[in-house]
């Protein structure tokens, strides 16, 4: 850790009008993730074990959830190509309307105008995780 510099967090959510259980079975399920997101996974994802090895924008990462559970966690650990280990929160929670993705995006090997494409495209992600599962 560079305690010099200090790295920014966002948060970025999306109501989805669904159940918080459909919401979590549909997100944790890795044959899944080329449908929705696409930052992160825009081919069909590999399992190795624990591991999801997927083809991002960024190049060939390695994704490790923590396992399957029943409060809404998602949170993941990506491994850049450069051998960074970005953790990435994300929870499902209950909302009014049905659920709320909550993800953190963090501002890590990443200009201001990286960042903010990221946000941007985690944004669309969560957009398109809502429009898939409303449609079912």
């Amino acid at each position: 850790m560079n305690p010099e510099r200090v790295v920014a967090s966002r948060h970025v959510a999306r109501v989805i009008r669904c159940t918080p259980e459909q919401v979590y079975e549909f997100a944790v399920d890795p044959a899944n993730l080329p449908t929705w997101a696409a930052g992160l996974a825009n081919s069909p994802v590999t399992i190795d074990g624990d591991r999801l090895i997927a083809e991002s924008p960024m190049g060939s990462v390695t994704v490790r959830f923590v396992p399957r559970n029943d409060l809404g966690v998602l949170d993941h650990d990506v491994t850049l190509p450069s051998g960074t280990v970005v953790n990435n929160p994300v929870r499902v929670l209950s909302h009014p309307n049905g659920a709320e993705i909550l993800f953190t995006v963090r501002q890590i090997e990443l200009s201001d105008e990286e960042f903010e494409r990221d946000l941007d495209m985690v944004a669309e992600d969560l957009k398109r995780l809502a429009e898939v599962l409303e449609a079912q």
